[in-house]
């Protein structure tokens, strides 16, 4: 599969990131013990990656614009062309132990994105795309999924956690939805969720209070895998509104139709 000088950019350091992060995430369990030492060193393994991401991504297009989770935002010479990343997308996972995280770049062309990664380390699966291009997992290209019924459908999201406003509309969502699917998993990264979606192992995903960087990958490798992904709010752009429905071609319209009711 031939890919352009920016994917190979894009991939070669996501996969460095993650190899750090997956180095760090070994050490996580032995400080579950402390009350503050996991976290304290999450912290810091966050900070690394995203060095790591900052550093090669603007090295290798210094004139690039770079918008990140963890550091501030670079305004960039080329004006058109921006990086979008957040180097450890799950991080209350990665601070419990629990395998599921990942680095996540998106490549933004004047106001679309036109390529994107999402690489899980503790799987050594790394999800990409761009546009025109198909979307891949490693060698091996993806589709949605091809179910056709809600009630044969796995849906993902991220439930609120604590503190957070939004827990009756979550509720709301479930409500509706569980009843009419076959469930609804909660796994902690956005960005692996929509990646899950292109790659067909769930139906469709949803989300709400979202930053640019969860959803910007995901978003065009959805689209290449044959799938869907729009703002819940109608006609809006999932960059700006903070919130998504991705899912196959096939089960978009009813899915959307059951989370936009409760909007």
């Amino acid at each position: 599969m031939a890919q352009s000088a920016n994917m190979n950019v894009m991939i070669a350091t996501a996969r460095k990131a993650g190899r750090a992060l997956a180095k760090d995430f070994r050490e996580v369990a032995n400080l579950q013990v402390s009350v503050t030492g996991a976290s304290d060193f999450v912290a810091r393994a966050d900070m690394h990656a995203d060095k790591v991401v900052r550093e090669e991504l603007l090295a290798a297009r210094p004139t690039y614009g770079y918008l990140a989770a963890e550091s501030a935002e670079i305004e960039g010479k080329d004006p058109t062309r921006r990086w979008i990343v957040d180097a450890m997308v799950g991080v209350t996972n990665f601070q419990h132990g629990m395998p599921h995280y990942a680095v996540t770049i998106a490549l933004q062309h004047k106001g679309e994105i036109v390529a994107g990664v999402i690489y899980d380390a503790a799987q050594d699966e790394c999800f990409f795309a761009e546009k025109g291009q198909g979307a891949w997992m490693n060698e091996t290209r993806m589709r949605v999924s091809g179910r056709r019924s809600l009630s044969d459908c796995v849906f993902a999201t991220g439930l609120p956690s604590s503190g957070r406003s939004d827990l009756p509309q979550a509720l709301a969502d479930l409500a509706q939805l569980l009843p009419a699917s076959s469930g609804v998993r909660n796994l902690g990264a956005a960005a692996l969720d929509m990646a899950y979606v292109a790659a067909g192992r769930v139906d469709g995903f949803w989300g709400r209070r979202l930053q640019l960087w969860d959803v910007a990958a995901g978003m065009i490798i959805v689209k290449e895998a044959g799938g869907f992904s729009e703002s819940i709010q109608l006609g809006g752009d999932p960059l700006q509104y903070g919130t998504v429905i991705a899912a196959n071609d096939q089960v978009f319209a009813p899915f959307s139709k059951i989370i936009r009711k409760n909007s």
